[in-house]
C-alpha cells in the first residue's frame, strides 16, 4: 500500500513535521507500506482556474497525479483564521468528485488557538466527504506548543499517541477497504 502525506503550507515546518509523524508511525505499524511526503512548499502548483489539468504546469500535475495514484492520503494543514489553509483549498479544487473514493483520507491540523481544534472536523472533513474520502474517526490537532522550539518535534506524549492511532485507524480502514474491493 502506498501512503501520501500532504504538508498543505508555504510557510514553516510544523505542518510538515506532523504529516512526516504519520508517515513514520504507519511504516511502524506496517513496515511493507511505502510512504511519500509532499511537502507543497516544494512545488509551484498554479491557482485553480477550473480548467482541465493538463492545462497547468508540470509540478500542479505531478502533485495532483501522485495524490491520485496513493492508495490512502493524509492531509496536514495549519489553522488560519479558523479554517484550513488557502493553498489545501486550492488543491482540493483541482480533484473530481469522485477523487478518493475508496481511499481512506487522514486528517492532521497545526494551530496556535486551541479553539481551532473543530477546524478540521467542520471544515476539511465535509471536503474530503464530498470527494469520497473515507475520513477516520480519528484526527489530530496539533497545538503549537507541543512542538520544541528548535527541532519543531513533537514533544507531546499525548498528541504522538493520537499520531499512532490516527496511522493505525488509517490502516485498519484502507485493508479493510482493498479485501472488500476484491470480494
Amino acid at each position: 500500500m502506498k501512503l501520501v502525506g500532504v504538508s498543505a503550507t508555504l510557510a514553516g515546518n510544523k505542518t510538515s513535521q506532523a504529516v512526516h509523524d504519520v508517515l513514520a508511525a504507519a511504516t511502524l505499524i506496517d513496515s511493507s507500506i511505502h510512504t511519500e511526503l509532499i511537502d507543497l512548499r516544494e512545488y509551484e502548483v498554479e491557482f485553480c482556474r477550473g480548467e482541465p489539468l493538463t492545462y497547468y504546469n508540470d509540478d500542479t500535475w505531478n502533485v495532483v497525479k501522485k495524490i491520485l495514484d496513493a492508495d490512502f492520503v493524509v492531509f496536514g494543514t495549519p489553522i488560519y483564521q479558523a479554517s484550513i489553509s488557502g493553498v489545501l483549498k486550492n488543491l482540493l479544487d483541482f480533484f473530481p468528485e469522485y477523487a478518493f473514493k475508496n481511499k481512506v483520507t487522514g486528517i492532521i491540523v497545526t494551530g496556535a488557538s486551541e479553539k481551532h481544534f473543530l477546524v478540521p472536523e467542520n471544515h476539511l472533513k465535509p471536503v474530503l466527504s464530498y470527494l469520497r474520502g473515507l475520513v477516520p474517526s480519528t484526527n489530530v490537532f496539533v497545538h503549537n506548543d507541543f512542538f520544541d522550539v528548535e527541532s519543531d518535534e513533537i514533544i507531546n506524549d499525548k498528541i504522538a499517541k493520537r499520531i499512532h492511532h490516527l496511522a493505525e485507524e488509517m490502516i485498519f480502514l484502507q485493508r479493510s477497504i482493498i479485501e472488500r474491493m476484491r470480494d
